[in-house]
C-alpha cells in the first residue's frame, strides 16, 4: 500500500476524536474497581479529616490549657490529639494501598485491551499509526491515565468532604467565619482549578502530540543510523529532535508556572480565610458571645487546609493530562475492525479432515485510507492437495489478496467461501487458523530458534522442529548453530542473514501444519538454486490435501505449479493450468 498525503488526510478523518467524554468513558471501564476506588476515596477523606481534626483539636487543647483547667477535664482532648495524630498515618497508609491496587488493576485491564484491539484490527486497521506511536499510547499515556485516578478524582473526593466538613463546622461555631472560610474555598478548590484546566487543556494535548513525534523520531533515528551517517544526514535529525525537547521543555516550564501559581494562591487564600476568620471572631470574643478558646479553632484550622486546596490544583492538572491521554487511547479502542464478524456468525467451523477449498469470487478490496480498491472482481480456487502459483509484479495486488484471505481485510465486493459456504458466518479468527503464512516482513522473535518456530505450532518438539527446518532448507545451517535449537536470534534476528531469514519463517509457516499454506515472496532474499528448490518443495506438497497458494514474481515457478493465476493492476489478467 503506497500512503500519500490524500491517504492521511482521509485516514485522520476516518479517525475522529472519541465520542462522548473521554474521562467518562474512561471511568465506565474501572467499573469493576469502583468498590476499591470508593473505599480509598474514604480512606483518604478520613486521613485528610483527622490532619484537619487534629490542628483543630490542637488549637482548642493549647488554648483552654493556658486558663489552667484541672488536667482531667483535657484528657479526652488529649486522647483525641494523639487518636488522629495516629490515624492519618494509618489511613493513609491503607488509602495508599487500596487506590494504588485498584488503579495498577485498571492500567492491567487498559493495556490487554489495547492489545486485544491492536491484534484485532492490525495490519489493515492500523497503516499509519507508527509502533513508537502505539507503544507510547499503550504504555505512556495508560500511566497518565493512572493519575487521573491516583492524583485527580480520589484528592477530589477527598477534598469535597473534607472542605464541606470544614465549612460547616466554621458556620456552627460562627456563621460569619463560615462565610469567609467557604468564599475563600470556592476560590481555591473551584476557580482556580478551573482556570487551571482550562489553561492546561491545549498544553497537555500540545505535550502529548509532541511526545508522539519525538518518539517516533528517536525510533527512525535509530533505526536508520546508518543510512543517515552515510548520507550525512544524521545533523538534520538531531537538528529535529532538540526543536522537540524544546517544546517538551517549554511544556513543562508552562505546567510548572501555572502549577505555582494555583498552589501560592491556594496557600494565600487559606491565609486570607485566617485572618478574616480571626476579624470575624475577635469581637465576638470580646462581647463574650464566643468562648476565647474557639478564637484560636477559626484561626488555625485554615491553614491545616492548605494541604487538601494544593491537592486540588494537582487535581486538576493530573484530569487535563489524563484527559488528553484518554483521547489518545480511545481513539485505539475504538479503531474500526476492518474485518468484523457478521451478524450471523454463529456458527462453529465444521471439521474437515481431507482438506479445505477455500474461494475467491468477485472479490474486491480496499486498504483503510484509500478511495479506490486494490483488487477488484477477483476470483480463485485453493483446492485440497493442490498448489496455486499467483504471478505479477509488485502493485499488481497480490499482498492484497492474502490480507483478504487471511482476514485481515473486508471485501468491498464478493465473497469468500469455504467448503461451499460463506465465510463470514464464521468468526475470521477461526477462519484465520485455517491459514499458514510466511511473508518478507513477517517478525522473528527475540528467542530461540525453536521458539520462533513453537509460535506456529506450541506442542512441536524438537524433532518436528528440525524436520521442519530441514524442509525450508535450513538442515546444513542448524549444524553449525553453536546450541542448536536453542540458539539466540537476537533483536529481529540481526544475528541471522537476510535468506536465513526468510528460510526460518518459511520452516515456521512448514511447521504449523494447517490446511491452507499462504506463501508470499518466500525466495526472497536467497540465491538462484535455493530459491527454485525451495519454490518446487512447496508447489509440490500434497501433505494432507494442503493447499498451496505461492505469491511470486518469478515466472520459471509457474511450471511447479498446478493453476497459475496472474495478476496486473489489481485484476486477474491470465488464469491457466
Amino acid at each position: 500500500m503506497v500512503i500519500t498525503p490524500d491517504t492521511e488526510r482521509r485516514a485522520e478523518q476516518q479517525l475522529a476524536p472519541p465520542t462522548g467524554n473521554p474521562l467518562l468513558r474512561i471511568l465506565a471501564l474501572t467499573r469493576p474497581q469502583w468498590a476499591r476506588l470508593l473505599s480509598a476515596g474514604m480512606l483518604g477523606a478520613l486521613a485528610s479529616a483527622s490532619a484537619v481534626a487534629l490542628m483543630a483539636l490542637s488549637a482548642w487543647l493549647i488554648s483552654r490549657a493556658a486558663q489552667h483547667p484541672a488536667i482531667l477535664t483535657l484528657m479526652v482532648a488529649i486522647v483525641g490529639v494523639r487518636t488522629f495524630g495516629i490515624a492519618r498515618g494509618v489511613l493513609r497508609y491503607l488509602e495508599r494501598l487500596s487506590s494504588h491496587e485498584a488503579a495498577l488493576r485498571v492500567l492491567e485491564g487498559l493495556r490487554v485491551a489495547i492489545v486485544t484491539r491492536l491484534a484485532l484490527v492490525a495490519p489493515a486497521g492500523l497503516p499509519l499509526w507508527r509502533r513508537s506511536d502505539l507503544l507510547g499510547r499503550t504504555i505512556t499515556d495508560v500511566d497518565d491515565i493512572q493519575d487521573l485516578l491516583l492524583r485527580g478524582l480520589l484528592p477530589l473526593f477527598g477534598a469535597a468532604v473534607v472542605c464541606g466538613g470544614a465549612t460547616g463546622l466554621f458556620f456552627l461555631i460562627l456563621p460569619s467565619a463560615g462565610l469567609v472560610l467557604l468564599a475563600c474555598l470556592v476560590a481555591a478548590v473551584v476557580l482556580i482549578p478551573i482556570w487551571l484546566v482550562r489553561r492546561g487543556k491545549d498544553t497537555e494535548a500540545v505535550a502529548a502530540s509532541n511526545r508522539a513525534e519525538r518518539d517516533a523520531l528517536v525510533a527512525d533515528t535509530i533505526a536508520a543510523s546508518t543510512e543517515l551517517n552515510l548520507l550525512g544526514a544524521m545533523g538534520v535529525r538531531l537538528d529535529a529532535l532538540r526543536q522537540h525537547e524544546k517544546r517538551a521543555a517549554s511544556c513543562g516550564q508552562r505546567r510548572a508556572r501555572e502549577a505555582g501559581i494555583a498552589a501560592g494562591s491556594a496557600v494565600g487564600l487559606m491565609g486570607l480565610a485566617s485572618i478574616g476568620a480571626i476579624v470575624a471572631a475577635a469581637p465576638q470574643v470580646s462581647a463574650g458571645q464566643l468562648p476565647a478558646v474557639l478564637l484560636a479553632v477559626v484561626a488555625l484550622t485554615p491553614l491545616a487546609l492548605v494541604e487538601v486546596v494544593t491537592a486540588v490544583g494537582t487535581a486538576s492538572s493530573a484530569l487535563s493530562k489524563a484527559t488528553a491521554a484518554a483521547v489518545r487511547v480511545l481513539a485505539v479502542l475504538d479503531t474500526p475492525d476492518p474485518m468484523p464478524a457478521s451478524a450471523l456468525s454463529v456458527k462453529p467451523l465444521p471439521a474437515n479432515s481431507k482438506g479445505r477449498l477455500i474461494e475467491m469470487r468477485g472479490v474486491s478490496a480496499r486498504w483503510p485510507g484509500t478511495d479506490r480498491d486494490a483488487i477488484s472482481d477477483v476470483s480463485l480456487v485453493l483446492r485440497p492437495g493442490t498448489s496455486t502459483c499467483l504471478l505479477g509484479p509488485s502493485g499488481s495486488g497480490k499482498s492484497t489478496v492474502l490480507a483478504v484471505l487471511l482476514g485481515f481485510l473486508r471485501p468491498t465486493a464478493g465473497t469468500i467461501i469455504i467448503d461451499g459456504q460463506d465465510a463470514s458466518q464464521y468468526e475470521p479468527q477461526e477462519v484465520r487458523n485455517l491459514m499458514g503464512w510466511t511473508g518478507t516482513d513477517a517478525h522473528v522473535f527475540a528467542t530461540s530458534v525453536a521458539e520462533n518456530l513453537r509460535f506456529a505450532r506450541p506442542d512441536a518438539d524438537d524433532v518436528e522442529v528440525a524436520s521442519a527446518m530441514r524442509e525450508a532448507g535450513l538442515g546444513e545451517w542448524l549444524g553449525t548453530l553453536p546450541r542448536g535449537l536453542d540458539t539466540q536470534m537476537g533483536e529481529q534476528g540481526i544475528s541471522i542473514s537476510g535468506g536465513e531469514r526468510q528460510r526460518l519463517l518459511l520452516a515456521r509457516a512448514l511447521l504449523s501444519h494447517r490446511p491452507v499454506l499462504l506463501a508470499d515472496e518466500p525466495t526472497a532474499h536467497v540465491d538462484e538454486p535455493t530459491a527454485a528448490a525451495l519454490s518446487r518443495m512447496l508447489l509440490g506438497r500434497r501433505e494432507n490435501g494442503q493447499a498451496v497458494l505461492l505469491v511470486t514474481h518469478r515466472e520459471a515457478d509457474a511450471a511447479a505449479a498446478d493453476v497459475v493465476v496472474r495478476m496486473s493492476g489489481g485484476v486477474v489478467s491470465g488464469h491457466s493450468r
